[in-house]
């Protein structure tokens, strides 16, 4: 039996124990990959929607080393942010046959039987001038989320457990207005609301979408709660994607609270039902510690009765790399805990979990070496034991 370290954590290489460990548990894992079109345009050139597909294509380098990281992680269910909302043949069906589904830099392939992935709001054009500059673009930040077409910066998700997707929710179209209680920005020269009457009745809550992804997993539900809220900058005083944010990752705890003002894009009212199995995955885009805390925002989650927040992933390469007190916490190069995997404290018990991020003597640092290595996060990943 042969021992090596990986991404900071001892790990058996043993095909025996491989096997061993997939039986006894669950491996969820969240990743921003950026493998959006902005991430996929050369520079100075126009962003269009056509560039991971292209990318896809060309056999990139960078997609290639995002497809390595998944394959020595190996995660059983894993939610990809940034990850352009194109036709399935050419997004993740391609992305899973020609990448994952073959051996990169001799890792193991890996195959995820089931997918999804939905429409988004980035990019997603509206008529409003939303960033009050003066004029309507409809896309960028006048779009109801931010986006230079509409489905960029879009999410997937993959497992190798079925999907229900009879059951599946999505609140893509849950407006803003109708969370009780909503932050409103205001304009801080008028004090007037930053949006008018008509811009607050249309726009959404969710900058990308919301999903609730029921998984069967050996006859046992666990919902995947997935979502990519605003990052909480890029405005001004008025704090208006700040507090978009604040109220993103408030309705991520609303539903598993089963707040009873919700509804889906069907109309199905109420949140999740009592006793119920999830995993809440995505970056949030929300720091609890260090300099780019929001302690207000994701209190909101880690704090929640219903949520284990207890077992916080580290690594060992962001703590070689940053000297400050959480460095060992960080899910992204700009120094923030910002990506989650929480699962309930139903049902669920927390195995053990960690991030990506090895250390420089590693020979897998070459992939997060910068951030056009991979990407500027890293993926997360908790083993889960389901009870």
């Amino acid at each position: 039996m042969k021992l090596k370290t990986i991404y900071g954590v001892l790990a058996i290489t043993s095909l025996f124990s491989l096997n061993a460990f997939a039986s006894e548990s669950l491996r969820i894992a969240t990743f921003n990959v950026s493998m959006d079109a902005t991430n996929h345009t050369p520079k100075g050139e126009q962003i269009k929607s056509d560039a991971l597909v292209n990318a896809l294509k060309a056999n990139h380098q960078q997609i290639k080393n995002i497809a390595e990281i998944i394959q020595r992680v190996r995660p059983d269910i894993i939610l990809l942010n940034e990850f352009d909302y194109i036709p399935k043949e050419q997004g993740v069906e391609y992305f899973k046959k020609h990448y994952l589904n073959v051996s990169q830099n001799n890792q193991q392939a890996i195959d995820f039987p089931y997918s999804f992935i939905a429409p988004v709001n980035t990019g997603l054009a509206t008529h409003f001038d939303l960033d009050n500059d003066g004029k309507s673009t409809g896309i960028m930040a006048d779009a109801q989320g931010f986006g230079f077409f509409e489905g960029h910066y879009g999410m997937a998700v993959l497992s190798k457990y079925p999907i229900d997707f009879d059951k599946v929710r999505t609140l893509q179209t849950f407006k803003y207005k109708d969370m009780p209680d909503a932050q409103m920005p205001t304009d801080s020269k008028t004090g007037e609301n930053w949006y008018n009457k008509n811009e607050w009745q249309a726009l959404r809550l969710s900058s990308k979408s919301f999903w609730d992804l029921p998984i069967n997993v050996n006859d046992k539900t666990i919902h995947v709660i997935a979502s990519h809220p605003t990052p909480p900058v890029f405005d001004g005083d008025e704090d208006r994607n700040g507090k978009r944010n604040h109220d993103e990752v408030r309705l991520i705890g609303d539903y598993v609270s089963n707040a009873k003002y919700i509804y889906d894009d069907k109309g199905e009212k109420g949140g999740l039902k009592t006793y119920s199995r999830f995993v809440i995955l995505g970056d949030l885009n929300a720091a609890p510690e260090g300099d780019k805390a929001r302690t207000n925002t994701t209190d909101q989650l880690l704090k929640n009765p219903l949520i284990n927040a207890q077992f916080v992933p580290k690594s060992e390469g962001a703590k070689e790399q940053y000297d400050a007190p959480y460095a060992q916490n960080y899910s992204a190069n700009w120094q923030a805990r910002v990506d989650y995997v929480l699962p309930s404290n139903y049902g669920l018990k927390v195995k053990d979990g960690g991030v990506f991020w090895p250390t420089k003597t590693s020979d897998e640092y070459r992939l997060i070496k910068d951030r056009n290595a991979s990407s500027d996060h890293r993926l997360v990943w908790l083993d889960l034991i389901v009870e």
